[in-house]
C-alpha cells in the first residue's frame, strides 16, 4: 500500500484454505490503515443456477455513487456514460445504450478513470474478497485492471480459496496470467505451525496455555485459525466434547441457539443476505420475535448486520453448514419462497439489477420452471444491458435448458424459441463465441419459416452472415448476405434490405472487389433515401461508396462521398462508429491519393474528436497516423503514437498495430524488433480475410527477409501474400506496391546470380520481374499518383534486375516520392540512384544523389539506410566529399588510390574467395600459414564493408577487381 502511495500501484493476491484467516487479515489491514487510504470493498457472490455481474465492483462502489463523491464528477462525461451502466443516476436520464463490440471494455477504462480520479486524493485499495466465486465479467475486469495499472495510486487486493481451486476451475487461467505480471505479489496463508498457535492462544486465552491444551487443539485443529476457534468455544479446553470437524463445531454453534434464531439462520442460509423484514416474513415470524432473534445471532457472533441494514453469515463456512443441514423438501421450499417475494420487489423496483438473478437462480434451486424462465430472460437483459455479455449468454443457454423441460414455454414468458436463439447469439457473438453463435443461429432459423415471416428470416440470416465473417468465412458470409436481400425483395423492408446492402458493400470493399462493392453501395443509398433506414446506414454507405470509388480511380468522387458521410455522421450527433470510420477512411483514403499531409491532418482531427473511451476506435484511428506520420517522415510522431499503454489490445487492431510497429522498426534498421512484431501477428493475419493486413504483411515481411539476406525467404513472402490478396482484386495501390516489392526482390535474386555466373537462376528471377512488373502496370492503367510512383519504382528495379541500373529511373522514382511527401521512399530512391550513377562512372551525380540520401537518411533515423550510403561512398571513393556535403562534423579519413585499399597479397587472396576457395586452399595456393588466410579474409571484409564471402565476391565482381566466379564454385 506505502508503494501505491507513491504512484507505484500493485495487485496482491491472498490466497489459502477455507477458514485460514484471509479475510481477518484484509479486514485488520483495513483498520489499521483507513485513515492513511481509501478502502473499497466488494464480495463475489456464489450463485447456483443464475449469474449477479460485477456484483463485488457494484457493491464497492455504491456508496460513492449514494454519495454523489466528488470523483465521479471529476471524471470525463463519456466515461461517467459508461459507469452509469453499473450505477444508474450518476448521470441524467437513461443508462449508457450504446453497445458495441468495444462497450465493455469502455466500461472498464471508465472504471480505472474513476480509480485514478479517487487516488488523487488518497491511495486506493480495492478489495474483491472470494475471486473464486466471481462472475466471468469481474474476472475479465480483475485481469484488464490488473494489466493496466500504470502510475495510478491504486491496489488492487483480492482473496481466493485454494481448496476451491478444481482443474478446471474458471479462476485457474486467471491466477497464472497475473502471476507473471511484475506487480503482482501472492500472500498464500497457511495453517498455524504449534509456536505460532501457541502465540495466539496465549493472545485469545490472556494467558499461556499449557502444554495438554496446546496439544489437544494443535492435533484436532490442525493448524486452522477458525477451526481452532471453533474448537475453543465449544469447550475443547476440558469442559465440553470436541466436535469431530470444523462442520461439527459450527453445528454445536447454530444448535445452541434458540428455535427462533435457528429459523432465521435457515432462511438467512438460503437468501445469503437479507433485511429484517425479509427474515421475518419467509421465515413466518412475528416482528416482535425477529429482532430477539437477530440479537441472539449477532452476540453469538454467527451474522453480523451490513451497512446497507441487511444481515448475513459472520464467515462462508458458517452459511455453507447452515445450507446443507436443510433438508432436500425444506430448502427448495425456502428458494420458492424466496423467488417469488423477489420477483414481486423486482416488479416494483426494476432499476435493482441484482434482483433479476437472484430470482432465476432461486427459482431454478426450487423447481418453478416457469419463474426460473422468465426471471432468467429478465436478468440475461439486465446482463446485456450493462455489457456482461458472458453472464448473458449463459442465462440464456440456462432459459433454452428449461424451455425444453416445460410444456408450452411459450405463453409463460412471450418469447418463441427462435428469439430465444437468436439472443443468444447475441451474447455468444460479443464475447467471441462465433461458433456457438453460428450453430445458435442456425437452430433459429430451423424454426422460422422464410415463406411466412420472409423479414424475420432475413435478419436472421443476415445475423449469421455478420458471424461467418467474424469466422473468417467470407465466402459463406456475401452468400449468406446475398439470400437476405433474396429474403427481402424490393418493397418489402426497404429500411432493412439498406442495411443488408451497406453491409455487403462494406465487406465487398474490404476485400478489394471495389466495383461490386459501388453498385451495392449505390443501392443501398437509393433505398435508404426512400425509406426509413436512418442516418446509420445512409452514412455507411457512404463511406463505403466513397472508397470503393477511390478504389476504381475515381478519387475526388470518393472523397466528396466520405466527406458527405462525415458531415452526416455529425449532425446525428450519437452515432460514434460513424464518425470514426469516417475519419478514418477519410485519412486513408487521401493518404492512398498521394495528399500524405491532408491525410495525417485528417488523422489527427479525428483522433481529437472521438472520444478515449470508445477505445477501440481511438487505437484504430491512432495507428492511422502512425502509418501516414512514418510515410511523411515524422518518425517521432508514429513512434509516440504507438505507445499505448497495457490496453486490451487484440484481433484486428493489434494487427493493424503492430504492421506500423514492424514498418518503423525496419526504417530505422531494428530488424529483431521487426520481426517481433510479425511474429506476433502471423497467426492472426494467417486467419483474417481482408486484403489490407495480407498486402501490409507481405510487404513488411519481404523486406525483412532481404535485409537479412533471405532472398528466396522474401520471394516466398511476396507469392504468399499476392495467392492471399488474390489476383482479381481491384485494389489498385497494395497490387501495384507489392508488385514493385516483388520486382525489387528478383532484382537482388538477379544480381546475386549474375555475380556466381548461375545462368539458371538469372533467367527465372528475370522472368519473375517481369510478371510482376506487368501485375504492377496492370493495377496502375486507371489508378491515381501513388500507384505511378510504384510504376516507376519497379521499372527502375527491372533495369537493375536486367543488368542496366538507370539512374534516371532512380530520379524520377525519387522525385516522384517527394512530391507525395513520401520521406522513406524517396530517401532509399536517391539511395538506389547513387548506386546506378556509381556503376556508370557518374561521380558528380553520384555524390549528389548521396548526400541527399544520406541528409534524409540521418533525419529520419534510419541508421540502417544511412550505413548503405556510407558504404557505398566508401566503395566508390566518395567518402570525403559526401561527409563535407553532407555537413559531418569530422570529415571521413583519406580513401587510398585503390578503391578499397586493398594490397596486392589482399588482391590475390579475394580472386580466391570469388572463386570458392577455403582458408585451407587459401594458404595451399599462396604457401601461407590457414590463420594468415584466415586473418586476410577478415581485412578484405572489413574493407569492402561486407559480411561474408559471397557478399565480397560479388562486390569484387561488380566493381572489376576480379573475374565473374565460377559457377560450379
Amino acid at each position: 500500500m506505502r508503494e501505491a502511495a507513491d504512484g507505484v500501484p500493485s495487485v496482491v493476491a491472498v490466497s489459502g484454505d477455507s477458514g485460514v484467516g484471509k479475510s481477518r487479515l484484509i479486514a485488520e489491514l483495513q483498520a489499521r490503515e483507513s485513515d492513511q487510504a481509501r478502502f473499497l470493498r466488494g464480495e463475489c457472490v456464489e450463485l447456483d443456477g443464475g449469474e449477479l455481474p460485477y456484483a463485488p465492483l457494484i457493491g464497492a462502489l455504491r456508496e460513492l455513487a449514494r454519495a454523489r463523491d466528488p470523483a465521479l464528477d471529476s471524471i470525463g462525461a463519456d466515461a461517467r456514460c459508461s459507469l452509469s451502466a453499473l450505477l444508474p443516476g450518476i448521470v441524467p436520464g437513461d443508462r449508457a445504450s450504446v453497445d458495441d463490440d468495444s462497450a465493455q471494455l469502455r466500461l472498464f477504462e471508465a472504471l480505472l478513470e474513476l480509480l485514478e480520479a479517487l487516488g488523487e486524493t488518497q491511495p486506493v485499495v480495492l478489495i474483491i474478497e472470494d475471486l473464486h466465486w466471481a462472475d466471468r465479467s469481474t474476472r475479465a475486469f480483475t485481469a484488464f485492471l490488473a494489466h493496466n495499472l500504470r502510475s495510478e495510486r491504486v491496489m488492487l487486493l483480492f482473496s481466493y480459496r485454494t481448496d476451491e481451486l478444481h482443474r478446471r476451475h474458471p479462476l485457474r487461467p486467471l491466477l497464472a496470467e497475473l502471476e507473471h505480471g511484475e506487480r503482482t505479489r501472492r500472500i498464500a496463508l497457511r495453517p498455524w505451525g504449534r509456536e505460532e498457535l501457541d502465540e495466539a492462544l496465549a493472545d485469545i486465552l490472556g494467558a499461556q496455555a499449557n502444554d495438554e491444551l496446546l496439544s489437544r487443539l494443535f492435533a484436532r485443529g490442525e493448524g486452522n485459525p477458525l477451526y481452532t476457534e471453533e474448537l475453543l468455544a465449544a469447550g475443547l479446553d476440558g469442559r465440553g466434547a470436541a466436535p469431530q470437524s470444523l462442520r461439527d463445531a459450527f453445528m454445536l454453534r447454530l444448535e445452541r441457539l434458540g428455535a427462533d434464531a435457528q429459523a432465521l439462520l435457515r432462511v438467512l442460509a438460503v437468501a445469503r443476505m437479507a433485511d429484517q423484514e425479509l427474515l421475518a416474513e419467509i421465515a413466518g415470524l412475528s416482528p416482535s420475535l425477529v429482532v430477539p432473534a437477530l440479537r441472539e445471532a449477532v452476540a453469538g457472533h454467527i451474522i453480523e448486520a451490513g451497512g446497507d441494514g441487511r444481515f448475513s453469515f459472520r464467515h462462508a463456512l458458517l452459511r455453507e453448514v447452515a445450507y446443507e443441514d436443510l433438508l432436500p423438501g425444506e430448502r427448495a421450499a425456502i428458494h420458492l419462497k424466496l423467488a417469488h417475494r423477489l420477483e414481486a420487489q423486482r416488479r416494483s423496483a426494476p432499476t435493482d439489477d441484482g434482483l433479476a438473478s437472484q430470482v432465476a437462480a432461486h427459482a431454478q434451486a426450487a423447481g418453478d420452471r416457469p419463474l426460473a424462465l422468465t426471471s432468467a430472460i429478465a436478468a440475461a437483459e439486465i446482463a446485456s444491458s450493462i455489457h456482461a455479455h458472458g453472464e448473458a449468454a449463459d442465462l440464456l443457454e440456462r432459459a433454452l435448458q428449461v424451455w425444453e423441460r416445460m410444456e408450452d414455454p411459450q405463453a409463460v414468458c412471450g418469447l418463441d424459441r427462435a428469439e430465444l436463439l437468436v439472443r443468444a447469439a447475441h451474447e455468444h457473438e460479443h464475447i467471441q463465441q462465433r461458433a456457438r453463435a453460428e450453430m445458435m443461429l442456425r437452430a433459429a432459423l430451423s424454426e422460422i419459416d422464410e415463406g411466412a415471416e420472409p423479414v424475420r428470416a432475413a435478419l436472421v440470416v443476415d445475423q449469421l452472415a455478420m458471424t461467418q465473417w467474424g469466422l473468417a468465412r467470407g465466402d459463406e458470409a456475401l452468400a449468406n448476405a446475398r439470400h437476405a436481400l433474396e429474403l427481402l425483395p424490393p418493397g418489402l423492408a426497404d429500411g432493412e434490405r439498406a442495411g443488408v446492402l451497406a453491409w455487403i458493400a462494406r465487406v465487398t470493399a474490404l476485400r478489394g472487389h471495389y466495383r461490386d462493392a459501388v453498385a451495392a453501395a449505390r443501392e443501398a443509398l437509393d433505398i435508404g433515401e426512400a425509406s426509413d433506414a436512418g442516418a446509420h446506414t445512409i452514412s455507411q454507405a457512404r463511406n463505403t461508396l466513397g472508397m470503393a470509388l477511390a478504389g476504381c480511380g475515381h478519387v475526388e468522387e470518393g472523397l466528396e462521398e466520405l466527406r458527405a458521410s462525415l458531415a452526416l455522421a455529425q449532425r446525428s450527433g450519437d452515432d460514434a462508429y460513424a464518425t470514426f470510420h469516417a475519419y478514418g477512411n477519410l485519412s486513408d483514403l487521401l493518404f492512398v491519393a498521394g495528399r500524405t499531409r491532408e491525410g495525417l491532418a485528417v488523422a489527427q482531427e479525428g483522433l481529437a474528436t472521438v472520444s478515449p473511451s470508445l477505445r477501440s476506435y481511438h487505437v484504430w484511428l491512432t495507428a492511422g497516423v502512425a502509418e501516414i506520420a512514418f510515410a511523411a517522415g515524422d518518425w517521432p510522431l508514429a513512434a509516440r503514437s504507438l505507445v499505448i499503454e497495457g490496453r486490451a489490445i487484440e484481433g484486428r487492431w493489434l494487427i493493424n498495430l503492430r504492421l506500423r510497429a514492424a514498418e518503423l522498426a525496419l526504417g530505422r534498421g531494428h530488424l529483431e524488433a521487426a520481426g517481433r512484431a510479425l511474429e506476433e501477428i502471423e497467426e492472426l493475419v494467417g486467419v483474417s480475410i481482408e486484403p489490407q493486413f495480407h498486402s501490409g504483411f507481405g510487404l513488411a515481411l519481404s523486406d525483412l527477409r532481404r535485409r537479412r539476406g533471405e532472398l528466396e525467404g522474401a520471394r516466398a513472402a511476396i507469392q504468399e501474400a499476392l495467392d492471399r490478396i488474390e489476383v482479381c482484386t481491384d485494389d489498385a495501390m497494395r497490387v501495384a506496391a507489392i508488385g514493385a516489392a516483388g520486382v525489387a526482390v528478383e532484382a537482388d535474386i538477379a544480381q546475386r546470380a549474375r555475380d556466381l555466373d548461375d545462368r539458371d537462376a538469372l533467367r527465372q528471377a528475370l522472368l519473375e520481374a517481369d510478371i510482376h512488373m506487368s501485375r504492377a502496370r496492370a493495377a496502375a492503367e486507371s489508378a491515381g499518383p501513388v500507384e505511378a510512383v510504384w510504376v516507376t519504382t519497379a521499372e527502375a528495379e527491372l533495369a537493375r534486375a536486367l543488368g542496366d541500373n538507370d539512374p534516371k529511373l532512380w530520379d524520377r522514382a525519387a522525385a516522384g516520392w517527394e512530391s507525395l511527401d513520401r520521406a522513406y521512399l524517396a530517401a532509399r530512391a536517391r539511395w538506389r540512384q547513387a548506386e546506378a550513377c556509381v556503376e556508370r562512372g557518374d561521380r558528380p551525380a553520384a555524390t549528389c544523389a548521396l548526400t541527399v540520401a544520406l541528409k534524409r537518411a540521418r533525419a529520419l533515423g534510419s541508421e540502417w539506410l544511412a550505413a548503405e550510403v556510407q558504404s557505398l561512398a566508401a566503395r566508390a571513393r566518395l567518402g570525403a566529399s559526401l561527409e563535407l556535403d553532407a555537413g559531418a562534423d569530422q570529415p571521413a579519413p583519406a580513401i587510398p588510390q585503390d578503391p578499397f585499399g586493398l594490397t596486392g597479397r589482399e588482391r590475390q587472396v579475394l580472386a580466391l574467395v570469388a572463386r570458392g576457395a577455403t582458408n585451407r586452399e587459401i594458404g595451399a595456393e599462396l604457401f601461407m600459414a590457414e590463420k594468415t588466410a584466415s586473418v586476410h579474409v577478415s581485412r578484405i571484409l572489413a574493407k569492402l564493408d561486407v559480411r561474408s564471402r559471397t557478399q565480397a565476391a560479388a562486390v569484387a565482381h561488380r566493381a572489376g577487381i576480379v573475374g565473374p566466379p565460377d559457377a560450379a564454385s
